[in-house]
């Protein structure tokens, strides 16, 4: 079925009821077995009793954030979870995280996302994330930035901080395009990419970043590390269809990281600020409760974890997720609790993967494996009633699970 068409569908059968959906997304919670780990993931070493609890009454399968074989980015990963096609909806990470701190866009604008980085002398990357480098140190040097580079070309450029060793840019000009590709080589040992330009309308944005480049590589020369910047997700401002028109539902969107509140934002949920711990984010869940039927709860640092190759890190926050968020939701006894990924980040490849995530659908309705010792897992999930379906499949069954969808036809 077209999408538009789907959609179109989904939101004619959709009703408003008084039952309420938890979707809790532990980014990059998909991972790979490990030989010097037992033979196993994180997931499945974790000690989560009440998602293993949870698993035993629940309908467990496998989904594909974008299609089987594609490896997704966090953006297009959220957008299928909502029910956005990512192929049809493609939308730079520069957006979504200038929204989620807050940057007021308009029609001129393109953003992109970078990371600080450190370069060597002959200007090979030699690590695209500054080691990590804290957002005190980042903002100091997003402000020494700013305060250096007001425009370039006739663009007005505006640089912000976002958390961390992340950042904002925005060129505002009449005209521009943003059909770049990144700059971060997603590698290290080569230089960072030229931007270059994929149509005729982005030639001055490619000219703009280019100088923004070589400007910033100035500001930034004498340090030892964060002594360049790598640029990803070239955005325009674009629109999507609200999520709460579409469902029918009071979206609250819950989160530590700007990006996904921008990605909320853009769907049109409701965002609470505020929140930089998993505890903080659990007390939110609970205060905002009765004003709200789905909520929409994303954890972090499963997905640094990953990238970083920290297997017992990752391990560790599935461990504090179950033990806040997961308890959380289970003790408001809501009548949809979802967990599942927007993607996979194995530890031992250190970067997001083509891996199904695994998927939890806990609701009266839920049909549980036969198994006696079953388990919030790949490997069991990979054996669940649900089987493997496309992420854009997510929201629907949601909504029918909650009792939220109509019948279709006579």
């Amino acid at each position: 079925m077209e999408m538009e068409k789907r959609l179109e569908v989904i939101s004619e059968l959709a009703q408003k009821t008084e039952s309420k959906i938890v979707l809790i997304v532990f980014d990059g919670l998909g991972d790979i077995p490990i030989a010097e780990f037992d033979g196993k993931t994180p997931l499945e070493s974790a000690k989560k009793p009440n998602m293993t609890s949870l698993a035993r009454s629940s309908s467990l399968g496998l989904m594909d954030p974008i299609a089987p074989g594609i490896t997704p980015g966090s953006g297009p990963g959220h957008l299928g979870i909502f029910g956005y096609d990512p192929l049809k909806n493609e939308i730079g990470r520069g957006l979504i995280e200038g929204l989620g701190i807050g940057f007021e866009f308009t029609e001129e604008d393109v953003a992109a996302r970078f990371n600080f980085a450190t370069m060597d002398s002959s200007g090979a990357i030699i690590d695209r994330r500054a080691g990590r480098i804290e957002s005190n140190e980042a903002a100091l040097l997003c402000g020494a930035i700013q305060e250096k580079i007001k425009e370039i070309d006739g663009a007005k450029v505006f640089v912000r901080h976002v958390k961390e060793h992340r950042g904002v840019v925005v060129f505002r000009k009449k005209g521009i395009g943003g059909n770049l590709p990144d700059t971060d080589p997603q590698k290290t040992g080569i230089p960072q990419l030229e931007p270059i330009p994929l149509d005729e309308k982005s030639k001055p944005t490619a000219e703009i970043t280019k100088k923004f480049i070589y400007q910033v590589n100035a500001i930034l020369s004498g340090r030892n590390y964060a002594n360049t910047l790598l640029l990803r997700g070239f955005s325009s401002n674009i629109e999507l269809p609200s999520f709460e028109r579409l469902y029918k539902l009071k979206p609250c969107a819950i989160a530590t990281y700007p990006m996904y509140k921008g990605l909320a934002k853009l769907a049109g949920m409701r965002v609470v600020q505020g929140c930089n711990t998993l505890e903080e984010e659990a007390k939110a869940l609970e205060e905002n409760w009765e004003n709200f039927d789905f909520f929409f709860v994303h954890i972090k640092k499963t997905d640094s974890a990953g990238e970083d190759g920290n297997w017992d890190a990752k391990k560790k926050v599935i461990e504090e997720g179950d033990r806040t968020i997961v308890s959380t939701a289970l003790k408001k006894k809501p009548e949809v609790i979802c967990i599942t990924a927007d993607h996979s980040t194995p530890c031992k490849l250190k970067s997001h993967s083509w891996h199904p995530v695994p998927v939890l659908i806990h609701s009266p309705a839920s049909i549980p494996s036969d198994e006696s010792n079953i388990d919030f897992s790949e490997r069991q999930c990979a054996r669940g009633t649900l089987g493997r379906f496309n992420a854009l499949d997510l929201m629907p069954l949601l909504l029918s699970n909650a009792g939220k969808l109509a019948k279709f036809g006579a």
